[in-house]
């Protein structure tokens, strides 16, 4: 898994992979937003969903925590072996929004997950036991992976998959 020297070059990658991701959707038009094409496994909407689904889901496990709530990882009701209904409840979530409004939602949802990530302290992210909810798996990860593993990461692996999904895209 990439490291990182700091919370600046962590903030660093997340806007960078965040903007090469949403940037390609420029040529996805509206009508095609929902459209699945063999070879890969989401619609462009449903990707979008996907990011902010687990933005929210990251910073309210930290909000909740803060203010003194019991956080359930990864959401009640759901387990770590079985994450597909909640892939589902992101999808459900942001299904009526139009492409442009996912969009936008998505670039507000980063610039706030950015400021979040901006108020730990570089120790804060790399030590563990810092958060609960950061140590409640068995792998006890500091802040910074399960901030990576959320953001750029899944930017990096979606943003393969839109290419490939534009590449694949048949208009009539």
């Amino acid at each position: 898994m990439q490291e990182y020297k700091d919370k600046e070059e962590l903030i660093a990658e997340i806007e960078k992979t965040a903007g090469l991701f949403i940037g390609e959707f420029q040529t996805v038009e509206e009508q095609d937003k929902d459209k699945v094409i063999e070879g890969v496994d989401r619609s462009p909407a449903r990707m979008i969903a996907y990011q902010l689904g687990w933005m929210n889901l990251v910073m309210s496990w930290d909000q909740d925590e803060l203010a003194g709530k019991e956080v359930k990882t990864p959401a009640p009701g759901y387990k770590w072996n079985n994450l597909g209904g909640l892939y589902e409840s992101f999808y459900e979530q942001y299904e009526s929004f139009p492409l442009h409004r996912l969009i936008e939602m998505y670039q507000t949802k980063v610039a706030e997950f950015i400021r979040w990530t901006g108020t730990f302290s570089n120790e804060e992210l790399t030590d563990q036991n810092i958060r609960a909810w950061a140590s409640s798996t068995p792998s006890k990860w500091p802040i910074w992976k399960w901030i990576h593993i959320n953001t750029v990461a899944p930017f990096k692996t979606f943003r393969s998959k839109i290419r490939k999904w534009k590449k694949g895209i048949v208009h009539e």
